[in-house]
Formats: structure tokens, C-alpha cells, sequence
């Protein structure tokens, strides 16, 4: 290390998505996550996950759009799609926005193919590090397959018959104390009477014969559709937001956590805190640190009068119940560069990027 001064931050937020992630009832947990983070927002949705598919900017646009339009920031698109070729994931100048990202999605795709592109690149190198100094991780469930220790090959058993087996993942949790198969889609009833599609399409039965090749020390979490495992480093918690619940099973015991319950993580055992470099090259943590340093220093806009005025108009459309009002002069507000979030204290403004 070259000696750069140490930034006093714990790790951002990780949402790990069981599914709809872009849907309605996922604001709640978006909203939580930028909650945790430092305004303005710089976001980025990694193209990553979706790079095989010829129509992979148009799926991560499709989460961009969904953050642009619910939470009124831009966010900027990754297209580190694959490596060998000029977008790929080590290539500085593609991924160098990540560097100051504070949000930092990846979407729907291959957990497979996802592991093969991000392992030991540069840009997962810099999604690690951003983490550490407090990003907030939103995974949909593909890749938080793809960051489980082990990571289920759901397309490869379910779709090509390859025998049942687990892959080697980017183990994310594995730092914090536990090694974590996360297997979304825990609750999936696609197959209506007649094929048991839940624990992400294995079914029952196929999920138990998985199990068993899983190393006694692993850890599973399961993640009903429409549901959201909101893991709160600032808070020590996990959090489980959405419609439906968390299934942890550990050392031969299953616990089920319903929507609204927050557990805390010396219960699932995620009680080691690793230095904040651990595994992140030096000169990957140094540039990173950097671009963090820049932005805390950066001075924060103040909103003029006229802002202020807009604010106050809109309490009181908010006050007298005109909520067609009250939103076109949030949308007002947004155009000018403001965010304005409802708190128990009052309207609170936030510069957009």
C-alpha cells in the first residue's frame, strides 16, 4: 500500500433479489439501500450478467430505465459484457465508472456465465472494493447466484440436462464469515400441478440430492419471488422485505423468516469483518479510495429560494390531499436537479448526480 489515509466507512447495503427486481414492490428495498448510501447518487447497472444475449443493452437499460423513472437519477450502463473483447469486464476505460459509483447494480441473466466473466476481473475487483467503502450492492437473482460460494447452474440442470452439481461462485459473503448458496425463485409454482418448479426450478426432491453434495460448513439462503434479502452492514442485520420470506439452513437447520422480520447477523453467523482490502489488489483499492476521497471532499449544492419555494408548495398540496399536484412539483423539483424524499421530520432535499 502506498500509504493513502484510511476512510472511516463500513460496507454499504447488498440486496439480493429472490426475483422482480424491477417490479413495483422492489421500491421498497432500492429505497432502503440508497437510504444507506451518501447523496448524490452515482449509480451503474453492470451489463455483465446479460453479456451473452445480443440484446443485452436493451435488458440493462430495462433496470436503468426502472431506476431513472421511480427514483429520478441516471444511471449509467457497464457494458462489460465480455472478455477477449473491446467491452470486456478488465478493460479499464469500460469499467472506470464504476470507480465512483455509490449504487452499483447487476441485472437478470447466466449466474454461470457471470461467474465466468467477473471472476478475478477487474471490474468485480472494483465492485469489491466500492462495497467496502460503503456502495450499495442490488443484485438481481441471477447474479446473486452468481455471487453465492456456491453458485447453482439453474439453466445447465434445468434447461440442458447436465447431471446435478453446484459451481465455484464469486463468493461475496465469504469474507463476512459465512461461505452462502443463495438460490432465488425459492417459492416458484410455474409449474403448476405438475412439476414442482421451486428452489430456483430444481423442485423438491432435486434440491435435496443438491444439498447433499454441498460441503457440511455451506450455508443456503432461500429467497421467495418478489422478495428481497436486505443485508444492512451500517444496521448488522438482514432485513426481508417484499411478499414473501428468507429460508436460511445451516448445519442441518432450516429457519424461516417472514416479510418484516430483521435478523441479526451474528445469528446467521456473519460475524467477521475483513479488513477493508482483504483480496482487492493494492492499486485496484488505492483508485478506488482515491475516487472516494474526491467525492466526500466534493462540496455539496445548496438548493436556491426558488427550490426551497417549490418544497414548501408541494407540503402544502401534500397537506390539503392534491396528490396530482403534490407530484408534478416533485417532478419540477427533480428537473432542477433535486430530490425531495418524505421523512417522519419533513420534506428532505437531495442533489441528483
Amino acid at each position: 500500500m502506498t500509504g493513502l489515509p484510511s476512510l472511516e466507512t463500513v460496507p454499504g447495503p447488498i440486496v439480493l433479489f429472490g426475483s422482480g427486481e424491477a417490479a413495483p414492490v422492489a421500491r421498497r428495498a432500492h429505497a432502503a439501500a440508497l437510504d444507506r448510501i451518501t447523496p448524490p447518487v452515482r449509480a451503474c447497472v453492470l451489463e455483465t450478467p446479460a453479456g451473452f444475449e445480443p440484446n443485452s443493452p436493451r435488458v440493462a437499460g430495462r433496470l436503468a430505465d426502472f431506476l431513472r423513472h421511480r427514483f429520478q437519477f441516471e444511471p449509467h450502463v457497464v457494458p462489460a459484457r465480455r472478455r477477449g473483447t473491446p467491452e470486456s469486464p478488465d478493460e479499464p476505460h469500460v469499467v472506470s465508472p464504476l470507480l465512483t459509483s455509490n449504487y452499483i447494480m447487476l441485472g437478470p441473466g447466466s449466474p454461470t456465465y457471470t461467474v465466468r466473466q467477473l471472476s478475478e476481473s477487474l471490474a468485480w475487483r472494483i465492485v469489491l472494493a466500492r462495497h467496502r467503502l460503503g456502495a450499495a450492492l442490488v443484485l438481481a437473482s441471477a447474479a446473486a447466484i452468481a455471487t453465492s460460494a456456491y453458485a447453482l447452474p439453474v439453466y445447465e440442470i434445468y434447461k440442458v440436462g447436465q447431471d446435478l452439481h453446484w459451481q465455484p461462485g464469486l463468493d461475496l459473503l465469504g469474507p463476512f464469515g459465512r461461505r452462502v448458496a443463495v438460490v432465488p425463485h425459492w417459492n416458484n409454482r410455474e409449474g403448476g400441478a405438475e412439476l414442482d418448479t421451486s428452489h430456483s426450478y430444481m423442485g423438491g426432491d432435486r434440491f435435496e440430492r443438491l444439498l447433499a453434495m454441498l460441503p457440511s460448513e455451506a450455508d443456503v439462503m432461500g429467497i421467495d419471488e418478489h422478495t428481497a434479502a436486505f443485508l444492512d452492514f451500517p444496521g448488522g442485520n438482514v432485513q426481508v422485505l417484499g411478499q414473501g420470506s428468507v429460508t436460511w439452513m445451516s448445519g442441518g437447520r432450516s429457519r424461516r423468516f417472514e416479510a418484516g422480520v430483521s435478523v441479526p447477523f451474528d445469528a446467521l453467523g456473519l460475524m467477521r469483518t475483513p479488513a477493508s482490502h482483504d483480496g482487492i489488489p493494492d492499486s485496484v483499492w488505492e483508485a478506488a479510495q482515491q475516487a472516494a476521497e474526491a467525492s466526500a471532499s466534493a462540496p455539496l449544492a445548496q438548493p436556491t429560494a426558488a427550490i426551497e419555494a417549490l418544497v414548501a408548495e408541494r407540503t402544502a398540496a401534500r397537506a390539503r390531499g392534491d396528490w396530482t399536484a403534490a407530484d408534478q412539483l416533485r417532478d419540477q423539483i427533480a428537473a432542477e436537479g433535486w430530490e425531495v424524499r418524505d421523512t417522519p421530520e419533513g420534506p428532505q432535499l437531495l442533489p441528483l448526480e
